[in-house]
């Protein structure tokens, strides 16, 4: 079972996760980030390489949380122009290709092994879909797709892998193609995520900034950080919101925290 609630207020913590989270201050080396920065695109390569396409489930959720991309249409068979920036192996570029047949959908990943994975999947078509490699904090999107040309972008779980130095880079760069009074629909990891908590010390990298064993790394957004971060590159703020869900595991008898922010940004 699990519930769930959406709101402006962040999880509070126990008086235990307070503590251990207080302890943990430790930074990484800066040699050591600089390296992981270094070796980002290779770390998810590898990640693929070693989960194929096994390790996220596919996101049948994605419509029915955001019933934008149905309410964006001013006509039930209007053609919708899609981007899913950070696409990875198509969990969530598939089922939405198959439920809604009036989108095509632009694709990209940072990681190679991604794209070659999606272009090998059953689905793919060139008559609805482009994929490309990109890396999004500094190659132009406008090299594969026109500008002001796109309905709805999704940016599910990527911008909490880069580094938060960077992601103003991404944000600007999907500006250019999202046509005046479009949207981005944005779902990531929140503040004090189950995730944010299991994190073992010496696997921080800044505020909120972790790297896992394999070294990829997940940044935990606030409200806040996130509404600003959009505003700044010109982007007008429809819906920000954290989305609390604790997932219970009878079994175990584990009542896990899980956070998430749940977004809706605007090109004016």
């Amino acid at each position: 079972g699990a519930f769930q609630k959406k709101g402006h207020n962040a999880r509070i913590l126990s008086p235990e996760e307070a503590e251990r989270l207080a302890k943990d201050q430790v930074l990484v080396s800066e040699f050591k980030q600089l390296k992981l920065e270094k070796e980002a695109q290779k770390n998810w390569d590898l990640f693929y390489k070693r989960n194929s396409t096994n390790f996220f489930k596919d996101r049948h959720w994605t419509t029915r949380e955001f019933q934008e991309l149905k309410a964006c249409r001013e006509f039930a068979d209007e053609k919708l122009t899609i981007l899913e920036a950070g696409c990875g192996v198509g969990n969530c570029l598939f089922p939405l290709l198959e439920e809604d047949l009036n989108i095509f959908a632009y694709a990209c990943d940072f990681s190679p092994r991604a794209v070659e994975y999606v272009k090998k999947n059953a689905l793919y078509s060139t008559e609805r879909c482009k994929v490309f490699q990109c890396d999004l904090t500094k190659d132009d999107l406008l090299e594969n797709i026109p500008a002001d040309s796109v309905d709805v972008v999704t940016l599910i779980f990527v911008l909490s892998a880069i580094h938060p130095d960077k992601m103003h880079l991404v944000l600007k760069n999907i500006y250019k193609v999202l046509k005046p009074g479009k949207c981005v629909l944005f779902r990531d990891y929140g503040l004090y995520d189950h995730a944010m908590l299991r994190f073992k010390s010496g696997s921080k990298l800044g505020e909120n900034f972790y790297v896992r064993q394999d070294g990829t790394r997940s940044y935990f957004f606030t409200e806040e950080f996130l509404s600003q971060l959009f505003k700044a590159e010109g982007y007008e703020q429809v819906v920000n919101e954290y989305v609390q869900r604790e997932t219970v595991n009878r079994k175990e008898d584990l009542r896990v925290p899980r956070v998430f922010l749940q977004s809706k940004f605007q090109k004016p």
